[in-house]
């Protein structure tokens, strides 16, 4: 492990991609969180920010050709050049604020961090467990599939990103916040069966610090670990930014930002994904200030 991991020293890397999603908008995620001043108010928070630019990106297209992994090819493409910039960004030391995007992305990033740390773990704070086949739908839309091809199911080309699956260890995986009506039975056995931590969305409600502890217990001890932080698992009708919205969650953004104080807050937290912002439903821009008001908050020591 690099001698600055823990350090307060994040680059960002902007991923403007809608490639796996149900539709366009997150691709315009990145330049919007720019634009809220996201870097200004960490660096008035003390940290030290970089910004690497953005990729190269993709955006959504109808793909009536691959009703089971629509879009495939591009979705493999964007998550290869997240796994190059977030490997250099490891190798130089620093930690890689990744600003997408929609979840696809964090398959690259888990790739890009196994180069250096093949033990990375993942505390997955999402309104999904994104476990494709066993997900509540199957539309082939892919940002619903990255638990499934991070824990070696679904498709070659994702599930290989970083050589022989699985991309992670079930035992390096903590899901947080997932809403219950997004998980069926096959899903939840799944989980229980692969000995995957979970905490569901009432959970995280009941104490969200105790959900980011009971993350950081079964993370610990075995290498740095990543926090990828989905806004759907914030209730949209307190928070209506997430491109795929979840209502009656009951999940609020202070809720998500206490419980990533604990995750962000640990010292071998080696890297922040965010995704699934989609800034065509924000017009006056009120709700990104929120969103970025509380990651500030929630990175700052």
């Amino acid at each position: 492990m690099s001698s600055r991991q823990g350090s307060n020293d994040w680059t960002l890397i902007g991923v403007p991609t809608s490639a796996g999603a149900h539709h366009a908008g997150q691709e315009r995620a990145p330049a919007a969180l720019r634009a809220a001043g996201l870097a200004d108010r960490l660096r008035e928070r003390g940290l030290s920010v970089a910004d690497a630019g953005d990729l190269p990106g993709s955006v959504f297209a109808v793909d009536h050709g691959h009703p089971r992994a629509r879009n495939l090819r591009a979705v493999v493409k964007v998550a290869g050049e997240v796994a190059d910039a977030v490997a250099a960004v490891v190798h130089a030391g620093q930690r890689p604020l990744v600003l997408g995007g929609d979840c696809t992305i964090t398959l690259g990033v888990i790739a890009g961090f196994r180069r250096m740390h093949p033990d990375t773990g993942l505390a997955y704070v999402d309104g999904d467990a994104d476990l494709g086949a066993l997900s509540a739908e199957s539309s082939g839309i892919l940002d619903s599939t990255g638990i499934w091809h991070l824990l070696g199911y679904g498709e070659p080309e994702l599930a290989g990103l970083a050589g022989e699956p699985p991309l992670l260890d079930p035992a390096r995986l903590a899901i947080v916040g997932c809403d219950p009506g997004e998980v069926t039975e096959d899903g939840r056995r799944f989980l229980a069966d692969h000995r995957v931590s979970y905490t569901d969305g009432p959970g995280l409600v009941a104490d969200p610090e105790a959900a980011g502890c009971k993350a950081l217990a079964a993370l610990a001890g075995r290498g740095p670990f990543v926090v990828h932080f989905d806004v759907d698992v914030v209730d949209s009708g307190d928070l209506p930014l997430g491109n795929f919205p979840h209502y009656n969650s009951g999940v609020r953004l202070t809720d998500a930002g206490r419980c990533l104080r604990v995750l962000l807050a640990d010292p071998a937290c080696a890297g922040l994904v965010l995704t699934e912002v989609n800034p065509t439903y924000d017009a006056d821009g009120s709700q990104l200030d929120r969103y970025v008001a509380e990651l500030a908050t929630a990175l700052a020591r």
